[in-house]
């Protein structure tokens, strides 16, 4: 194939990108948080690096992988030589994990050629598909242009206000035992605890072996907390997680949903309760 192609839905597989790999306008992107460059690893072939912690969050922020501006998050994904007309698939190499957090920064910034792969890195050597070693690019830069779209992420005074008022149903993705405080938050001398009036769906109940579970299977899950004309918030521990909840709603049909950028790491260190 060496025509350029749109993506029709917010996840593909693995087989897809296996057959779409010569599209023109085709970029593939590790999502990986954490990660950094080293040539003794592996990667999908063609793969760029997308350094979330680095490139594509606001250093200066106190808190993690805080929203960046429009103008670092464009300059950077040009550096990436991602253009225009690009046709963005991002892994990681958990399955789903920070993959979702890239495919939401790039939503955000007014861009929806973008699509997660369905169980990420795992399920493309699981297929026993090619890789190739970690690359940096070095190629020619891009055209992007980032158009920031505010409803997509939320700060600790819109959620303030939105617990206070209870005008969105809030929905954290951590695991039940640290939304319900009976197990210690990762990150050092942070206290347990939940936004009031937020419930509780943690990112891990919506895989299967592995991969997203499929559209009729999510729905009835998101169905039990919130119905599709309301508004929600994800939230999760450093708004990394909460970004797969919103990819699952997306799927779901839900369409008013944003995410706490900060989520509970900021809204935990800013409150006490």
């Amino acid at each position: 194939m060496n025509s350029e192609i749109l993506i029709a839905s917010p996840i593909v597989s693995v087989e897809w990108l296996q057959e779409n790999l010569s599209a023109t306008n085709l970029i593939v992107l590790d999502g990986t948080i954490n990660k950094v460059f080293d040539a003794s690893q592996n990667q999908i072939p063609n793969t760029r690096f997308f350094d979330i912690k680095k490139k594509f969050s606001d250093v200066s922020n106190p808190f993690p992988s805080a929203f960046p501006s429009a103008e670092q998050f464009q300059n950077n994904a040009r550096a990436l030589g991602i253009n225009k007309n690009s046709a963005i698939v991002v892994y990681d190499d958990k399955g789903i994990y920070s993959s979702a957090r890239v495919w939401w920064l790039f939503k955000a910034f007014g861009f929806n050629n973008v699509a997660v792969l369905n169980g990420g890195f795992p399920a493309w050597l699981n297929a026993e598909y090619q890789t190739e070693p970690m690359t940096l690019y070095k190629g020619d830069l891009g055209s992007f242009e980032a158009k920031h779209q505010p409803e997509f992420m939320r700060f600790f005074e819109d959620v303030k206000k939105i617990s206070k008022e209870k005008t969105h149903k809030i929905i954290d993705a951590r695991s039940e035992n640290r939304f319900k405080s009976l197990e210690a938050e990762p990150r050092a001398g942070l206290r347990s605890g939940t936004i009031p009036s937020s419930v509780n769906l943690p990112f891990k109940n919506l895989f299967k072996d592995g991969l997203l579970m499929q559209k009729d299977e999510l729905i009835p899950i998101y169905n039990t907390l919130a119905n599709q004309e309301e508004d929600i918030v994800f939230s999760c521990g450093s708004g990394i997680t909460a970004c797969v909840l919103a990819l699952g709603a997306i799927i779901s049909g839900y369409n008013n949903i944003s995410v706490y950028d900060g989520s509970w790491t900021e809204w935990g260190s800013l409150v006490e309760e």
